[in-house]
């Protein structure tokens, strides 16, 4: 039995489709602040909050609990800013409620979802793995914390882990059952397709005079079903006596703001009007991960790594969920 912590979540939905196909039974551990419990289409569903212990270990006397995957963090950069307790309290804090009952279970399987914003602001391009961990805001520095944290606890308790990663994010299951809700929604993609049916008036470019090719910011997009295979890898990893290590997930390869909103345009077929802004503090001109390691270690090669077949996977959710002709 796979518990999949926040597991109603974007992320976590798509991660529990893929697992079920492929044999796992699993159960989900969600408080739905964030998650939908319509996403629970898969395996068993537990609602109960990583701030009360006593709920972890109910779902952990209930089931049989081999591994555990962890993706019930806040991960708005900006609200982190202002409200650090918030993600410090949730983000940290309640990990280690987790790991504290996965020791009292003896249940020593982790795959951590993690972020590419404990490195900072880049000193190099494409980020490898070695890159110095500067996070430049509490999110960032809460996930390193956990990474800390979790390498402690390999060393003391014999835990193993797989922290991931992350960089962008994006697209949708490409059978459309689960895709992106989130609310507020921040990330680029939904954003300009939410202008694409009228939800929104026009997309915002923060800043169009970086040092890129067409002075927009530059990101690596990676497709959420490529993710979710990543998971699967990375615990299949660990099943097979894998020692504790950590991985970027991306693609490798980075698109700008403005070519995102073009191939958007040609894939909906709708007017998406761009609106330029002034740079936000804190943006990087490229931010492009390095992926060689978790291709080489994992063998995990990303099938969606066209920006217009991520585009499109969101898009046909997005159709689906606003009754777009």
């Amino acid at each position: 039995m796979i518990l999949i912590v926040g597991g109603a979540g974007y992320i976590g939905s798509h991660i529990n489709k893929m697992l079920s196909e492929n044999g796992y039974e699993t159960v989900v551990f969600d408080n739905l602040s964030y998650g939908h419990e319509d996403f629970v289409k898969w395996g068993h569903f537990e609602r109960g909050d990583l701030g009360n212990i006593e709920s972890i270990r109910k779902v952990f006397k209930k089931y049989t609990i081999d591994s555990v995957m962890h993706f019930a963090a806040f991960a708005y950069v900006g609200e982190s800013v202002v409200d650090p307790q918030k993600y410090y309290r949730n983000n940290v804090l309640n990990t280690l409620n987790l790991l504290q009952v996965m020791l009292e279970f003896d249940v020593k399987r982790l795959v951590f979802s993690s972020t590419c914003a404990t490195y900072g602001n880049p000193v190099e391009i494409p980020i490898t793995e070695n890159h110095p961990q500067n996070p430049i805001n509490p999110y960032g520095r809460g996930k390193l914390m956990v990474e800390t944290v979790l390498d402690d606890y390999s060393r003391a308790y014999d835990l193993n882990y797989v922290s991931l990663r992350y960089f962008n994010a994006a697209g949708a299951d490409p059978e459309a059952e689960v895709g992106e809700n989130h609310n507020p929604e921040t990330h680029l993609i939904p954003l300009i397709l939410d202008a694409a049916i009228g939800k929104r008036e026009n997309i915002q470019i923060f800043g169009t005079d970086y040092e890129t090719e067409d002075g927009t910011c530059i990101r690596d997009y990676i497709h959420v079903t490529d993710l979710a295979d990543a998971h699967l890898k990375a615990l299949k990893y660990l099943e097979d006596g894998g020692k504790s290590d950590y991985f970027n997930l991306g693609n490798g390869s980075g698109f700008s703001v403005q070519e995102v909103i073009e191939r958007a345009r040609q894939i909906t077929g709708k007017t998406i009007v761009a609106v330029e802004s002034d740079r936000r503090p804190g943006d990087p001109p490229v931010l492009v991960g390095s992926s060689d390691k978790i291709r080489s270690v994992l063998n995990w090669k990303p099938k969606y790594n066209d920006i217009s077949v991520i585009i499109e996977t969101a898009w046909n959710w997005h159709i689906k969920n606003n009754d777009v002709e």
